[in-house]
């Protein structure tokens, strides 16, 4: 027999990348992206109020087109043997469906309303709904449904998001017959079956964000629902109950999207997942491995024996799940909220004059102009940067809180804010950022704190994702304060790799999931080793950006 290959899909916050995997080796052969163009418009979405929302079109003009691009200029004998494709996507990113499974920003009508869209991961829109979810799981007598999710429901998640828009437009409560995760739509879409009652939904999307559990008999009861919103009556029926692990088949390519694509229909096409859990199987994740995907927020992963670790209840994380990482092993969620949006977001901020002054200056002719703004904004976060990597630790007491977009982990709470605190007059831009920078690092550790005082160790740490290959000065300071080694993946494409070795074993080429990493996995690039002396002082900065936590938290959330 020859090589087989397979494809794995990666849906991103901007953009869609599909990459074409030679399974003998996890070598990518073909590789494209697709940038969401109503989405680059900002269209559907309202940052003052957190709400972001992505037209279901974005998706699937960046399925063909990526899907195609990836294709484009191989040849017929790896194209020919392409036996898998398996689909990653941000999450908890669901929608309001009709009964046969189409979006209802689909339908006419509902084509501009963005509670018709897909609600993005980032979106915090159900900020009071998920404070509602808290406190009845609480107090209604019943079962604590969050138990499994960390004890704290998120307004980032299924429930909340989907109680929110219920809420919120009378139009979509009255169509929407049904609700379904973005990573469960696109398989569903590939194989022709978007019945909501058949398509098969995502072990890692029901159990870290709807609350599903085997304990449970699927998701939480009718009951509770009801006592939560009468809203909800009947929804519960028209969803799920059984859930699938990434190594599972959906199906395989309809002829529709066979025809689109230029593929077989004998490709098989795995049950969807998240991005950030394949990255973590792309980074070669192992039990008690913990692995950080550090972009825009982060999302950190442990996989562990169910023999060892199956019973224990850890609060205050996204969730504990069978299966949902590595079938057969329980994957444990955490993460921060922001992470490189906070970087962006300083960049932003001092790029103000350039993109406001500048821009209105007469004197200077449009490609000056242009080329002062593309220039500066492109060497921004580098020169700061490197500016900041020559600042002592104990030259600064400037203290900041990550929470600019609320907090992920430890203990949920989205309606809490940044800060930044011992400022004076001799606080330039460097100091603030290096500030920004150990504030996202001091962040990372609370989420280790939590789980080692939980009972889950953790024997090493590894590194993907854009901030992890691109800015050694922060991977630096996230080492010192963390006072562990990090390791970075080599891939370039982790989260793509991790879709891929997925789709090889849906196709029969591995027989399971550590057998397509051993195979497939890139290894690793660079290891950053923590200065003791460093660390050393981060453990006295780290005890005030506890202190200032504490203390933000008590008095000044609203």
């Amino acid at each position: 027999m020859g090589k087989k290959f397979v494809i794995g899909i990666d849906y991103g916050t901007d953009s869609v990348r599909s990459v074409v995997v030679d399974t003998t080796n996890g070598k990518i052969v073909g590789s494209s992206v697709f940038e969401y163009p109503r989405w680059e418009k900002g269209l559907f979405c309202d940052p003052s109020i957190n709400q972001f929302r992505q037209h279901p079109l974005d998706y699937i003009e960046g399925l063909e087109q990526s899907v195609k691009g990836a294709l484009a200029g191989l040849t017929p004998d790896v194209v020919n043997n392409i036996v898998g494709i398996t689909v990653d996507t941000t999450g908890s990113t669901p929608v309001a469906v009709d009964k046969e499974g189409i979006p209802l920003s689909m339908k006419k009508g509902y084509e501009n309303n963005p509670d018709a869209m897909f609600v993005l991961w980032k979106d915090h829109t159900a900020v009071k709904e998920a404070a509602e979810i808290n406190n009845l799981a609480r107090t209604w007598g019943g079962v604590d449904f969050t138990k499994f999710e960390g004890g704290i429901y998120s307004s980032e998640w299924f429930w909340a998001k989907i109680l929110h828009v219920l809420r919120h437009s009378n139009d979509v409560r009255k169509d929407a017959w049904s609700w379904v995760e973005h990573c469960d739509w696109i398989p569903a879409l590939l194989v022709g079956k978007t019945n909501p009652l058949q398509l098969k939904r995502s072990r890692c999307a029901a159990g870290h964000k709807a609350m599903w559990h085997d304990d449970f008999n699927g998701l939480p009861d009718e009951k509770f629902l009801i006592k939560l919103d009468p809203v909800l009556t009947g929804l519960r029926e028209r969803l799920f109950s059984k859930t699938y692990t990434c190594d599972t088949e959906v199906g395989k390519l309809s002829m529709e999207w066979a025809k689109r694509l230029g593929l077989s229909t004998e490709v098989k096409v795995g049950a969807g997942t998240f991005d950030a859990h394949t990255g973590g199987v792309g980074g070669e994740i192992k039990p008690y491995q913990l692995v950080k995907v550090m972009g825009t927020s982060t999302c950190d992963m442990i996989v562990a024996p169910m023999t060892e670790v199956g019973n224990k209840l850890v609060s205050g994380i996204c969730g504990q799940v069978d299966g949902s990482i590595i079938p057969g092993m329980l994957g444990l969620e955490a993460g921060q909220s922001a992470f490189g949006d906070i970087y962006a977001w300083f960049g932003k901020l001092l790029m103000w004059p350039v993109t406001n002054i500048i821009s209105e200056m007469s004197w200077l002719d449009e490609k000056s102009k242009k080329k002062i703004l593309e220039e500066t904004a492109d060497k921004l976060i580098a020169k700061l940067s490197k500016q900041a990597e020559s600042l002592p630790v104990e030259e600064t007491s400037i203290i900041a809180l990550d929470w600019m977009n609320g907090r992920r982990t430890p203990d949920a709470n989205q309606a809490l804010k940044g800060a930044i605190t011992g400022l004076s007059l001799g606080s330039d831009a460097p100091r603030i950022f290096k500030a920004l920078v150990e504030a996202t690092a001091f962040g990372s550790k609370m989420i280790n704190e939590r789980f080692i005082s939980e009972g889950i160790r953790i024997d090493g740490v590894i590194a993907i994702g854009g901030v992890a290959k691109k800015n050694p000065f922060v991977m630096q300071i996230v080492a010192d304060v963390l006072n562990m080694p990090l390791k970075v993946a080599a891939s370039e494409q982790t989260c793509a790799l991790g879709s891929a070795m997925a789709a090889s074993v849906v196709a029969g080429v591995y027989k399971d999931i550590p057998s397509a990493q051993k195979a497939m996995g890139g290894g690793f690039e660079k290891e950053y080793h923590p200065d003791p002396v460093r660390a050393k002082k981060y453990e006295s900065l780290f005890r005030k950006y506890k202190e200032l936590g504490s203390f933000i938290e008590k008095n000044l959330t609203n």
